[in-house]
């Protein structure tokens, strides 16, 4: 089998890869004419010739590969390769114009990252002093990040067709957000959208600015967690604003198709419903226990509980990063209660980070199933389901396999952090925040960090957004060696 296997892989073909590497490119010139706009509304011309220069390369390099003759059909591998470089270059070229506003490269880049791949950590000290371009650009990546180039592009580029639906049916895309056709595509952006001015209309309505309110929508609905004040949202004061916010982090955090699913009549339980139960039940648990710890070893009161325990765990849960406290200030006991949370993540098919809360479940499932068969005949046949659906062989295959890549990244990364002399229980705050793409962050993350460090998170990152797998298959020699189709 496995002989057989080998004699049907085929090698990434570079022509292919550069003409839709020359079509994702045009998509993301597209894309940053909006922070162009912004730098010349403020008047920031240094910022504004960085955009321009970005937009002329990335128009130039789209027009220069976009006319490649490449065959129509698109392999799996090649989907993930340009999946993967885009969200690398992508980051890397935005860079530049983050460089205006005072911040070196390897910040810039950390910056840019942490904005593309929705995590929301950074080493800018103090944010309020930064630029409105600054703030805008950051936010903006957060939101486009968020929805995925790929889903950009398959909405507003690619023809219907083979081409499509490959990108469309690639596991990377689909289990990032949600697959399928152009028209489904557009469906989807539509959905992000209106969420999107939803959000920004809601926390008008609950008393902010117009411009925070801008700011903390798109990077709310993206789960991406950026804030233009220092204090993130205990800046806002009110905790009505809090909760609002954390609301629209929950929308972003939910399965697109369930948003699908609430128009269709006689709709039957999916898995994007039960991943809505599972947010909130373990977001719950996860206030709960936080509440208790607060109150019991730190000290706090009720009311502070109350506020600061649910408005962390949400955050945490779905991996948006915001936070109404300072947490260096929490117990290790209630910091590992947040790393549960966000190691976990929002839901499958949304724009959340973590390991996803359907894997947890998935191998909840399969436990209660080893269970039964110990308790039934022999001859009984007991098979893991979910939504009425039973599961394959191969998608518990993939979700222990992911589950297990999370964890061992994790215990990779965080050992530079421990050979360097960091606080473990803060060090692996920030690892694990950075590999689920939350953001949040327990005060080691800054300018100041080691360059080595800042480079092993903003690997994280990456490795985090597209869940790894994307990343073995840049670095399997079979990929790039053998035959091409």
């Amino acid at each position: 089998m496995t002989n057989q296997a080998d004699g049907l892989s085929y090698a990434v073909r570079f022509s292919v890869l550069a003409k839709y590497f020359g079509q994702l490119c045009l998509v993301v010139a597209s894309l940053t004419v909006f922070p162009l706009a912004v730098s010349l509304i403020y008047g920031e011309m240094h910022i504004t010739v960085r955009y321009v220069v970005v937009i002329c390369l990335l128009a130039g390099i789209g027009g220069l590969l976009g006319r490649i003759q490449a065959s129509v059909e698109v392999q799996v591998n090649e989907v993930m390769v340009l999946v993967a470089i885009m969200f690398f270059f992508t980051p890397l070229v935005m860079s530049f114009p983050a460089m205006g506003s005072g911040l070196n490269f390897p910040d810039a880049l950390f910056e840019t990252i942490s904005a593309a791949t929705t995590t929301g950590l950074s080493t800018v000290k103090n944010v309020e002093d930064m630029s409105g371009t600054f703030l805008f650009a950051r936010a903006w990546m957060q939101w486009y990040g968020g929805l995925g180039i790929i889903v950009l592009s398959l909405a507003l580029l690619f023809r219907p067709g083979a081409t499509a639906k490959r990108f469309a049916d690639t596991e990377v895309v689909e289990e990032d957000l949600v697959g399928g056709t152009k028209a489904h595509a557009r469906r989807v952006l539509i959905v992000y959208t209106s969420l999107t001015l939803a959000g920004f209309f809601l926390l008008l309505a609950l008393g902010n600015k117009a411009i925070d309110a801008l700011l903390y929508t798109l990077a709310s609905v993206s789960t991406g967690g950026f804030s233009p004040h220092d204090a993130s949202l205990a800046a806002l004061g009110s905790p009505v604003i809090h909760f609002g916010i954390i609301l629209v982090c929950l929308t972003g955090s939910v399965p697109l198709n369930f948003y699908h699913g609430l128009f269709k009549k006689n709709s039957r339980p999916t898995t994007a419903n039960l991943q809505l139960q599972g947010i909130l039940i373990m977001g719950g648990f996860v206030s709960l226990t936080l509440g208790i710890f607060m109150i019991t070893i730190e000290g706090a009161q009720w009311p502070q509980a109350l506020h600061h325990a649910p408005v962390l765990a949400f955050s945490a849960q779905s991996t948006a990063g915001f936070s109404s406290m300072d947490l260096s200030q929490l117990h290790a006991a209630s910091m590992l209660v947040l790393i549960i949370a966000m190691v976990v993540g929002g839901g499958m098919g949304s724009t959340a980070g973590g390991f996803k809360i359907l894997r947890l479940m998935m191998i909840i499932n399969l436990i209660k199933v080893l269970l039964k068969k110990a308790c039934v005949s022999m001859h009984a046949v007991v098979e893991p389901s979910m939504a009425g659906r039973r599961m394959e062989e191969s998608e518990i295959q993939e979700a222990l396999l992911i589950v297990m890549l999370f964890i061992g990244i994790i215990l990779f990364s965080w050992l530079p952090f421990l050979y360097m002399g960091y606080n473990p229980m803060n060090s692996l705050f920030e690892v694990v925040s950075a590999t689920a793409t939350v953001g949040l962050s327990a005060g080691v993350v800054s300018s100041e960090m080691p360059n080595l460090l800042k480079g092993i998170l903003c690997i994280d990152m990456l490795l985090g957004r597209l869940e790894i797998l994307a990343w073995l298959v840049m670095v399997y020699p079979r990929t790039w060696i053998g035959r091409r189709l």
